[in-house]
């Protein structure tokens, strides 16, 4: 048996070697898991219409929003892997959400799909109301432990980034702070700015002008390096908190088995497409910094998000919604 299927291998090899030298030949489908407008959105309207440019294809956007970005991942996850359709990832998202859905979720970020790159990271930063009797990390770790349970950290929802920045923030430093979750980033950033909550761990495109304003004091970046918007803000890691380091993580894969070649082929496309000024500037007026990353270095970068929060959602104890 092994002798007759053997020569079958070899013609299915040479048909995918032929297909991806031909590679693309029509329209390729760029999923954004998200409604138009917001920062996926937007980053993926700028990725489709360069590759599209560099490959010599029309590159088209479907948005498929729902279950907070997991259905177009799940989507994308179980298509044909040719290179047609391709996932437009908020990949730190789909990872938490992932875990969080346990045994029901719809796909595994480690296995569902073959990474191309990261394009873009988004940083966070540690906000306070002003009302709040800190104006280091410092100070405010000193508060949360002399009287624990008395801070509380808006989210823009269980489960989000922000949440679980927070929660890594609490074991880091070893105190404890009160959990208050809103329906998304506008309400939790209205409601500290009105001081019906003492903190967030916020992206720094939605705390910029309120830091800017005074409306919010910024404590430390939430990230490794510092944030060019946000001069004089020490790092975490300058603050006291080793090695946390935290952001939004924005990339671009295909389904699992989609050739080595397509992938290749679309990662060098993106690497003269993220090198582009005018690329840099799309993506930083949405507050994502544009990177590059070989498909090994995204997929190694993938795989370290899930380690991280699945350990983050196991030591608090967090649910899916």
């Amino acid at each position: 048996m092994s002798r007759l299927l053997h020569p079958v291998a070899i013609i299915c090899s040479l048909i995918a070697s032929v297909a991806s030298a031909q590679y693309p030949d029509h329209t390729i489908r760029l999923v954004v898991p998200y409604p138009p407008g917001g920062a996926t959105d937007v980053i993926g309207r700028v990725m489709a219409q360069k590759l599209g440019a560099a490959l010599g294809q029309t590159v088209v956007v479907d948005n498929r929003a729902g279950a907070t970005g997991a259905l177009g991942a799940a989507i994308v996850a179980k298509e044909k892997p040719d290179g047609y359709t391709l996932l437009m990832g908020a990949l730190t998202s789909h990872s938490i959400s992932s875990i969080l859905s346990g045994t029901n979720a719809q796909y595994d970020m480690n296995k569902s799909f073959a990474p191309v790159a990261i394009v873009g990271r988004v940083p966070l930063v540690f906000v306070v109301n002003p009302g709040v009797k800190a104006n280091t990390l410092a100070e405010l770790i000193a508060l949360a432990k002399a009287s624990p349970g008395s801070i509380s950290v808006a989210s823009s929802g269980t489960g989000s980034p922000q949440h679980l920045a927070a929660e890594m923030f609490q074991r880091q430093a070893g105190i404890k702070l009160l959990h208050v979750p809103y329906n998304g980033s506008g309400p939790a950033m209205t409601g500290l700015i009105g001081g019906q909550v003492n903190m967030m761990v916020e992206t720094a495109p939605a705390a910029h002008a309120l830091v800017k304003t005074g409306k919010l004091r910024a404590l430390a970046t939430g990230t490794a390096d510092p944030i060019a918007s946000l001069p004089g803000v020490p790092t975490a890691s300058e603050a006291g908190l080793k090695n946390f380091d935290v952001h939004s993580m924005f990339g671009i894969v295909a389904p699992a088995g989609t050739p080595a070649a397509i992938i290749a082929k679309l990662n060098g496309a993106l690497k003269t497409i993220l090198e582009q000024q005018d690329t840099k500037d799309s993506m930083l007026a949405q507050g994502a910094n544009a990177t590059w990353t070989t498909p090994e270095q995204a997929g190694q970068a993938i795989r370290d998000e899930v380690a991280k929060w699945t350990q983050v959602i196991r030591d608090g104890n967090i649910k899916g919604e």
